[in-house]
Parts: structure tokens; sequence; C-alpha cells
């Protein structure tokens, strides 16, 4: 074997040997042998759908050239059995799945789809809804908090920079329960309180060496303590050998001053709190300018400032002492150098500066302040006056510490040092006596010629002394003499100093000057617009007595325009008396006697003051001025009936019935037999009413509403339909048919009749709010919600239906169908209305009553708004504020209003006052929830 060659060697090895195991290969297989397998053969735990990587798949079937039968004989080899599934292969030899089977399962397929296609609409319609009901019972964060996410519209930028940082609010020992501080102690709180006694050295056996950074066994004396004071020794050795290190080799001279570096810093930390390096530079750049430019003061002024806020206060006092010896006539660091010195030094300091600078008016005004003796800062004003004669402010502040008499003295010379001073020249007026002070005022118009002041001043001073016809006089000499001294003469100033003349009781010179300049500038064709701009303008200042000056000159330029009267009389009753109201009213009839409006306003004056003869009087002079007219008679009629005088009031009806008789006059004379309750009168009436007037919608609601009150609902209902035919555009009518249908129970009815309605008036939201009010009353919600929806889409801009509708939401949403609606509706007094009972529900009252006030602003005639203001002050206010609600709805006189009109139109209710209207109104309206 050894003369074997080795290539014959090689050419009978095995062909097995070194070539790895086939797949599925289990050793001793052939002699009975198990195969099996362990974790580390099967790997980490795979998905079922995971790819194999085949390490121990199952023997591949070796093809056979054998018959069928051999090929379908079952594999009973132990690698091919499974101990779940058993032996492996098809239970069935064929495949029973055939194309029949496919046919039919592509015949039921196709009906199941159709199927689901007719279900479709039916099962998405109720998945939305579900979905609806869920989130309006759980709604969404987002929609909960979206109200407050559109208040961040109003915060501003600073809001936002303020906000503070969230912090950790833990304990110590939640953010680090592990973590271990040492912290070193010093060597002077050791030796204070090590063992209550004065110590200068430390056991070592005490532990405490190893409290101390830097110290080691090897440190120790012999003696085996340690020293404190060698330590801090040390540690000083250390910092000057530190500092050595930071000289100027170049000049010799350390940058750095070794012993009073630490002073110096610690003295800077608590005064200042920026870098001090800045400080250092400032400084340096400071004493460069200093070195450059001694004769600057500002750099003086700043570098004693810089050692001022470092804290360095005597620094700054060397410092600005200096600048005041390099620059004698500045007055700057004067001032700065008193600022800064103690008060003592300061007047010291202050009079060095009155001698270099006796001109400074600043430096003798700082040296009285500095003076505490009222006697003292005489003298100092006296003896600065001596220097500088002809300063108006050292006169002033001199004469503001004299007694009457003393500043009489003073200004009397102060006028002739300062001749071109107008504040002196007044003041001097205002001490003097009556005849002086014309004397001085004369005197002051020959220096001045040019300033109205002056003649202002001469003509309250006429005014106040009883001269009231020179008042007059001296304007208009003022205008001519100013004028003729080119001083432009503008209205805007001159009315300002009306203004000024009324708050100091100068109500002649207010008025002479109002007449003076009122037509100064203005074309003839815009003189009645820009008077009444300027009325109004000056109403709203408070300066009554000037616009009532502009009113008056504008009537006596315009004597017959009805609208400047008018205009003129609803000023006097909002800020005058009865007395200067009727006043006016009676000129104004004298020159406009066909207006009825002030014929009314007249009498209805005498009638609140409870003088029913003058108001009577004052109507049958209205009557021959204006006969037949309609407004006159109601007005008559009107003060009979109210004052029980029921027979007078009914043959003022029957003579107007006979010479004019009008829809209005027919209807007033039904309402008034109806209020005393001959309704039988009333129908008769009311029949001939509709005979002549078949078109007027109010005949036939009266007659349907008697109708109703006797119980008749058939007549009733026939009446409201004849009506319809006639006035198929009245809404009142269309919804007082269908509310009669709903009592009667006929639902589905009333439902046709406002359906009809809104046929015959298209995009009313009224009669869409009443269909949806119907629904909800018979609880049909669902019903009553699509209905909102389509009269939105008619009606977008109807203020009726959004204040229904954001009342119909669940409270949630009712914030973000308010703001949709102000979007909207902007400007509708109804859904301001129901925007401030939204602030009442949630328990905003505050802001309920800034919106109420907003609603009243619009529109003060919305009697609802007054009622819910009255029940928010009766809940929750005083009886201030309730009885000032009280107040402002009297005289506003609302007539209209869902609940108002309820109590006010109600006919047993015909005489009751406004104050108990509002009172019972403010009962029946609903709370906000």
């Amino acid at each position: 074997m050894a003369n074997v060659p080795g290539g014959m060697a090689t050419k009978n090895k095995k062909h097995f040997l070194g070539v790895p195991a086939p797949l599925g290969y289990v050793a001793g297989v052939g002699r009975g042998a198990t195969g099996f397998t362990t974790r580390s053969d099967i790997g980490p735990a795979r998905d079922a759908n995971d790819v194999s990587d085949d390490r121990h798949a199952p023997p591949s079937k070796r093809k056979k050239q054998k018959d069928e039968d051999e090929e379908d004989e079952e594999d009973l080899n132990d690698s091919n059995y499974d101990e779940f599934s058993g032996y492996g292969g098809s239970l069935f030899s064929k495949d029973p799945y055939d194309k029949d089977d496919e046919e039919a399962d592509a015949i039921y397929e196709a009906v199941d789809k159709r199927m689901d296609e007719k279900r479709k609409d039916y099962r998405e319609k109720r998945l939305r809804e579900e979905l609806e009901r869920y989130r309006q019972e759980r709604p969404k964060i987002q929609q909960q908090f979206s109200d407050l996410k559109r208040c961040l519209v109003e915060v501003s930028d600073d809001d936002w920079r303020n906000i503070p940082e969230v912090g950790d609010a833990r304990n110590k020992k939640m953010r680090n329960p592990r973590a271990e501080k040492f912290t070193p102690l010093p060597d002077s709180v050791l030796s204070r309180n090590l063992g209550g006694e004065s110590s200068s050295t430390i056991d070592p056996a005490s532990g405490l060496a190893s409290a101390i950074p830097g110290t080691a066994t090897g440190m120790l004396t012999p003696t085996g303590d340690l020293d404190l004071r060698k330590i801090g020794q040390a540690r000083n050795s250390l910092m000057n050998v530190k500092l050595s290190q930071v000289s100027d080799s170049v000049s010799g001279q350390t940058v750095v001053d070794p012993k009073g570096y630490l002073t110096d810093l610690q003295s800077m930390i608590p005064t200042y709190g920026g870098d001090i390096n800045d400080i250092k530079k400032a400084r340096l750049l400071l004493k460069s300018v200093r070195e450059t430019n001694p004769n600057h003061p500002p750099a003086w002024i700043a570098s004693a400032r810089l050692e001022e806020v470092t804290g360095k206060v005597q620094a700054a006092r060397n410092l600005i002492m200096k600048g005041c010896e390099v620059n004698q006539k500045s007055e700057d660091l004067w001032l700065e150098a008193a600022r800064l010195q103690p008060p003592d030094v300061a007047r010291t300091v202050i009079a060095q500066a009155a001698r270099q600078i006796p001109t400074s008016v600043r430096v003798w005004i700082k040296a009285a302040e500095l003076e505490t003796e009222l006697k003292a800062k005489k003298k100092v004003f006296r003896k600065a006056l001596e220097h500088i004669p002809n300063s108006v402010r050292l006169w002033k502040a001199a004469v503001e510490l004299e007694e009457p008499d003393d500043a009489r003295i003073l200004l009397s010379r102060a006028v002739e040092c300062c001749p071109t001073s107008v504040d002196l020249w007044l003041a001097l007026a205002r001490l003097e006596t009556y005849e002086n002070a014309r004397k001085v005022l004369n005197k002051a118009r020959e220096n001045i010629p040019t300033d109205r002041q002056i003649w202002t001043t001469a003509a309250k001073l006429e005014e106040a002394n009883g001269n009231s016809h020179m008042v007059e006089k001296i304007i208009e000499r003022a205008v001519m003499s100013l004028t003729s001294n080119g001083v432009e003469i503008s209205r805007d100033q001159w009315f300002k100093e009306a203004v000024e003349a009324e708050k100091s009781g100068s109500v002649l010179t207010c008025q002479a000057l109002i007449k003076s300049v009122i037509g100064h500038g203005v074309d003839d064709e815009d003189r009645k617009h820009t008077w009444m701009e300027d009325a109004d303008t000056c109403a709203n200042q408070g300066a009554i007595e000037c616009a009532r000056a502009i009113y008056a000159h504008a009537l006596a330029a315009f004597p017959s325009k009805k609208s400047i009267w008018l205009r003129a009389a609803y000023f006097e009753k909002a800020n005058g008396d009865r007395q200067t109201l009727e006043n006016l009213l009676q000129r104004a009839v004298a020159h406009c006697p066909q207006s009825e409006v002030l014929w009314l306003m007249g009498a209805k004056s005498k009638w609140l003051a409870g003088d029913v003869p003058a108001a009577r009087g004052i109507l049958s002079l209205a009557f021959q001025a204006n006969p037949n007219s309609e407004e006159i008679w109601l007005a008559a009629v009107k003060l009979e009936s109210e004052n029980n005088e029921y027979e007078r009031a009914k043959r003022l009806l029957a003579k107007a019935r006979g010479s004019a008789p009008t829809p209005r006059v027919m209807m007033k004379s039904a309402k008034l037999e109806w209020a005393l309750q001959d309704t039988s009168t009333a129908m008769k009436l009311l029949e001939e009413g509709i005979t002549k007037f078949p078109d007027y919608p109010k005949l036939w609601m009266m007659k349907g509403q008697i109708e109703e009150q006797l119980d008749k609902l058939d007549s009733a209902q026939a009446s409201y339909n004849q009506g319809l035919k006639k006035c198929p555009n009245s809404i009142v009518l269309w919804t007082l048919l269908a509310a009669l249908e709903e009592k009667r129970g006929h639902l589905t009815k009333a439902r046709s009749v406002l359906e009809k309605g809104r046929l015959r008036n298209p995009g009313n939201g009224v009669l869409w709010v009443e269909a949806i009010r119907v629904e909800l009353r018979a609880g049909m919600v669902a019903i009553a919600n699509s209905m909102m929806a389509k009269a939105l889409q008619e009606c977008p801009t109807a203020g009726v239906l959004w204040a229904e509708a954001i009342f119909m939401e669940p409270r949630p949403s009712r914030k973000t169908k308010s703001v949709d609606a102000l979007k909207k509706c902007e400007h509708d007094p109804i859904v301001l209305l129901a925007v401030s009972k939204l602030f009442w529900s949630e328990g905003k009252y505050q802001k309920c009553r800034e919106w109420l006030n907003r609603v009243l602003k619009l529109d003060s005639d919305l009697g609802d708004a007054w009622a819910y203001y009255y029940k928010l002050e009766t809940m929750q206010g005083t009886d201030e504020s309730r009885a000032d609600v009280m107040k402002r709805c009297i005289a506003a006189e609302p007539h209209h209003g869902e609940y108002w009109c309820k109590v006010s139109k109600n006919i047993e209710n015909w005489k009751m006052p406004m104050d108990q209207i509002l009172v019972d109104v403010a009962a029946h309206v609903p709370l906000p929830t």
C-alpha cells in the first residue's frame, strides 16, 4: 500500500465523502432509526405564510416509470407521516370540482350581487343615520373644542409669547430617584461648624477629609490632621499663579488687578445681570471716546451711567465730576452730576452749575427742586429771573408758588418781560378785577394780535359780568381782526373753542362762536348736510348747547325744512326738558303747519305732562291745518280713549269714517268696539270695512280672531281663507290659519296651509319657521331637521331661521352654528338675540348683556330683546340696572317681537302701560336652555 501512487488513492475515494447530506436525509433511517429535529434546527418562529427555507423539507417524489396503479399507490413511509394530518396525499383520486359547479357558483354570485345592490341604498342610509346619532351622542374631541380653536384667532402675538413653559412638576425622587449628588463643602463652613467650635484642622478619622476636593492622605500634617489654613493659602497661591499668567508681557503691566478682581466681580454680579465681558468692552470703548474727545458731554454721561448700572456709584460720581471740570458749560453734565450725588452734595453741585451757566433755565429749576423749603424755592426763582428775565417757564414756576396778590404783582412784571406769552396775559387777567382785566386783555391784543384765545377770554369776561350784548360783538370783531392779520379761520379749532367755552359755563360765548364760523368755508348747497353732521358731532361729545346753537342757526337759515325741525325736536326730546321741546314745536308748526308729526309730538308732550285740554287744543289746531288727516284723527281718538272718554272717541271715529274713511280708521273703530266688549258692533264695522277695503289684511285678521274668541272656529277658518284669497301675501294670515288648524287637531291641514303659503310667498323665513315648529310640537324631530336644512338652502339670509336652527342643534355644536349664523346674518337683530341667549345658557351673563345692548342699538323696536334684558337683570342684576332697562324701554316704545306682540296685541291688554307690558312679557319669555 505504501507503493500505491497518490493519484490512485484519489481515484478510489468514495463519492459521498466530504459532500453535504441531501435534503431530508436522516442518518440510519435504513436501520430503523427515526429522525428528529431540535429548536436550533427549526430556527426562530415563523408565520404560517412565510416562505420555507426548505432546510427540512419533505423528500421530493421520484418519478417512477411504472403504471398508473403504482403511481396512485399511497406512500406510507414515515417521512410522509404527520402527527396532526396523518399521511400525505389526497383523499380522493380525482378533483370533484367540475365545470357545472363553476357555472352554478357564477350564477349564485350574480344573484347575490344583484340582491346586494338592491339593499345598498337602504344599508348606507341606515349606516349614515346610526353614525350621525352616534356622533351626536358622542361628539369628537375636535367638535367639542372647535369653539375654543376658533377663539385662538383673537390671541395676540404677545399672548403667544407669554405662554409659560411646561415645567417638570414631579418631585426630586420621581425625577431622578437613583441620582447621588456630591457637593464639596468649603473650608469656611467646616471651620465654622465643626463640633460647634472654631477649628483649623480636620481629624482624618472623621471622614470629612474626603469631602474636600483635591485632598489626599499625603497632604495630611505629621500629626495626622488636615490644616485648613494651609489649604486656603495654597488656593490663593494657585490663583496668583493664574493671574500672573494673564499679565501683559509687552507693557509689563497686568491687565487684571489681582487684589480687586474678585471684589469687583462680586460687587458687579448682584446689580447687573449681563455679561462681564460686555461691560469691560463698553468701559474700554467709552474710555477711548473720552480720551479722544474729552469735550464731548454724552461720552462722560454714558460712562457714568455704565458705572451706575454695574453698581459702582462712587466711580460714576467721580467720572461725572471730572467731566464737569472738563466741560463747565454743559448743563446736561451738571444735571447728571446733581442726579447722581446725594441731596446735600447735589445742592453744592447745582450751585457751581448756576455760577458756570447762569442762563440755563433747567439748572435753576433743578436748583429749586432740590430745595425743601418754600421760601428757599422762591429765593432761587427770583435769583434765576434776575439772570433770565425773559423765560416764560421760570415766570410760570415762580407764580405758582405765590399767593394771589403776590402772583398778580409778579405777573404784571412778567408780561412786561415776556409780552408775547399768551398764558401770562390770561393768567394776569384772571387775577385782576373786571376793569383791570379788560385793560390787560386790550394790552394783550395789542402785543399779540394773532391769538384767538385773548378774544374768547374777553367774551367770557363780558358774559361773566352780565354784558351779554357785548359777547357777540367781541366775537365778530375777533374774526375780522384775525382775518386782517392773516390768521386762517379754522372751523374745527373754533368749534373746539366753543366746546371748551360750554364746559366752562360760558353758553353765550359758545353760541357766538358757533354763529360766527358755522358758515365759514361751506358751500351753499352743502350747508344743510354739513350743519347736521356738526350737530351730531357736538351731541356725541356731550356739547348740548353747541348742538342747540347749530340747530337754531340751521332753522333760521331753512325755516321751512320739516326734516330739520324734526331732528331738532328729537334732539330736544332726548337732551332737553318738556318746556324747551314744546317751545320748539310751537315754532315748528307755525313754519310747517302741514307736518302731522310735529302736531302729534306737541299733543303727546302735553298729554304726557297731564295737560289733556292743551293736547285737545293742539289737535284741534292740527285739524284746521290738516283736514281729513288720518294720523290726527287717530291721535285724537287715542287721546280720548286713553283718558276713558269712550263716547267722544266713538264720535270722533264716526266723523272720521264719514269724512276720511280709510281702512285704518275702520280697523281702529272695530278695535275700540272689540276692546269695549261690543263684539256685534265690531263685527258690523268689520263687515263694512271688508266690503270697502277687501285687500286690507288686518280687517280679515280681526274678524277671524273675534270669531275664534266666540268659539266659532268654522267661521274663523272661512274668514281666514277668504282673507287669503284677497291678500295672499299676508304672512300673518297664513300663520293664523295654520295655528287654527293645529288647534283643531288637523295637523295635516296645518302643514298644507303652510306649504301653500310658502309657494305663494317663496323665500319667506317666517313660514318655514312655523312649519318647523309644527313638526317639533308633533314630535317629528327628524322631519323638522330635514325641513330646516331645506329652509336654509332656500332662505340663506333669513335671521329667524338661523335663530331657530341654533337651538335645534345639540349643545356642543350650538356655538359652531351661531358662528355660521353670524357669517350669514351679521346685522340681523334676531340672530344677535339668539347669540345673547346662548351666552345666557352658558352662564356668561356679562357677555349676554353686551350682546343684548348690541341688539337694542341695532333695533330698539324689538320688544323681545327688552323682555330678555329685563328678565336677565331681574335674575342676575341689581335694582338700579333693572330700573335703567325699564326706563330705556319706555323711552324706546317697542312694538314688534314674537312674545311682545302676544301680550301687547291682546285685546284684554289694550290699555296696559308700557312698563306693565315689559314685566308681563319678561315673565312669559322662556329661559334659554
